[in-house]
């Protein structure tokens, strides 16, 4: 299990309360029939559809400015510690998992379910209720990373650009000796 730093804590916090708050949107229109959900399915799809495309290529996007945060990292002259790349390593694993469930539920809002006849009118009010509380939660998940990605960002302005000397996330010169002699 990856220990969460306070930056970690807080990131994962913003994108569950807007994925609450997302999700209590969805609640508070009440309970609609299958007919109702059938025509907002349809309306709502093109929008979902356009969010799914948006999330998976800001995730991969975040992907590749982590490779760029890694290159800054590793050519720092501060020498930074270990919890810094497991903060990067995390954003990483949360990153790639929102990018695999916005294609995978991409794919799943494409299966023309509403052009369907077989299929039980009440049906459409779960697939709907559930259209909306995975777009919340892909929604929340990217804020978490944009939020981690951040609190990272702003650690290495900090330690490169503002030359922050005791920084948390840098090796002191005591820890660094340490090191040496352990070895």
């Amino acid at each position: 299990m990856i220990k969460l730093t306070q930056y970690n804590r807080r990131a994962l916090y913003g994108g569950i309360i807007s994925t609450l708050i997302m999700g209590l949107g969805a609640y508070f229109m009440g309970h609609i029939s299958g007919y109702e959900a059938k025509v907002l399915i349809k309306s709502s799809l093109p929008g979902i559809n356009t969010l799914c495309n948006t999330i998976a290529l800001a995730s991969a996007t975040i992907l590749a400015l982590l490779l760029t945060l890694l290159s800054v990292s590793s050519s720092t002259k501060s020498k930074l510690t270990k919890e810094h790349y497991t903060h990067i390593l995390l954003i990483a694993k949360i990153d790639t998992t929102v990018f695999i469930f916005a294609i995978i539920f991409f794919q799943f809002l494409n299966i023309p379910i509403t052009e369907a006849d077989n299929v039980p009118s009440s049906w459409y009010t779960s697939i709907y209720y559930i259209s909306l509380g995975l777009s919340s939660v892909l929604s929340g998940g990217l804020i978490s990373v944009v939020l981690m990605l951040f609190n990272a960002v702003s650690s290495m302005i900090k330690i490169i650009g503002l030359e922050v000397k005791d920084h948390p996330l840098m090796i002191q010169e005591d820890e660094e000796e340490k090191e040496h002699q352990d070895q």
